[in-house]
């Protein structure tokens, strides 16, 4: 009885050292794809000693203000130019871990067909977020419907249209509100996590896109003191993982594109 008893409890001290040993990281992440992407690869984490938590926002601004105030450990959701003009922005010091996709950013209608079919004075929706306006509007100049002063800055606003022919109206919103406001414009600019979260299909759906060569690639971000922390380490390789690529290409279908 004595021996059963003290394997019993050494098989429950060995557990609960096992359940010490495993590291939380409480992770930010938008809906789709990222938080879909972090919940694939938890279970491998758990066999590695990280006990992923995923804390799913649908916004841009609070995923970072709270890995900056250590409320969390990291966030999956942003590219760099917009980290970049968020700590410019806000005084963070974050940092990128590692690049795990992109997504290529479109416009949509459900008035018109084609931008062909864009009226004098119609009205587009995009990103009030520096980038995320910057990267609208570059993708609006590329597909020959504006001008900008400088077609390469990432952070253009309306203010930074040089040309505009048709004399197009500007509907600057938060990018979590642009798929709420598709009816009520002409050319709607949206984030494809919002895109997909909406039901719309960016490979089908969008009249204009960003090809694979998009620079806008999505990383895992950081605080200094964390990203080359062991745990931080073994979610960048579980992200950058075989599976996940495979995971990426079947489910999104192009709307999502791996960046490894």
């Amino acid at each position: 009885m004595k021996k059963v008893l003290l394997f019993t409890a050494l098989a429950a001290a060995l557990t609960s050292g096992l359940a010490q040993a495993a590291e939380k990281l409480v992770v930010a992440a938008t809906p789709v794809p990222h938080a879909e992407i972090l919940e694939l690869i938890k279970p491998a984490l758990a066999k590695e000693g990280v006990d992923l938590q995923i804390k799913v926002f649908t916004d841009y601004v609070q995923p970072n203000v709270q890995v900056d105030q250590k409320r969390l450990d990291a966030n999956y959701f942003q590219t760099l130019p917009y980290l970049k003009s968020f700590n410019e922005g806000k005084g963070t010091n974050l940092v990128t871990v590692i690049g795990v996709h992109v997504e290529p950013f479109g416009g949509y209608s459900k008035k018109v067909k084609s931008l062909a079919e864009l009226k004098d004075g119609a009205t587009i929706a995009i990103p009030n977020e520096g980038s995320n306006s910057g990267r609208a509007l570059i993708l609006l100049q590329k597909a020959g419907l504006i001008k900008l002063k400088d077609p390469k800055n990432a952070l253009a606003t309306p203010k930074d249209i040089a040309e505009n022919p048709k004399n197009f109206k500007f509907k600057e919103l938060e990018s979590a509100m642009l798929p709420r406001v598709l009816d009520q414009v002409d050319l709607d600019m949206i984030n494809t996590n919002y895109a997909l979260e909406a039901g719309l299909n960016p490979a089908k759906d969008a009249l204009v896109i960003e090809g694979s060569d998009s620079p806008y690639v999505n990383f895992l971000v950081a605080r200094p003191d964390n990203k080359d922390s062991p745990a931080m380490q073994k979610l960048a390789k579980a992200l950058t993982s075989p599976e996940v690529k495979a995971f990426i290409e079947k489910k999104y279908s192009g709307a999502v594109l791996p960046a490894f």
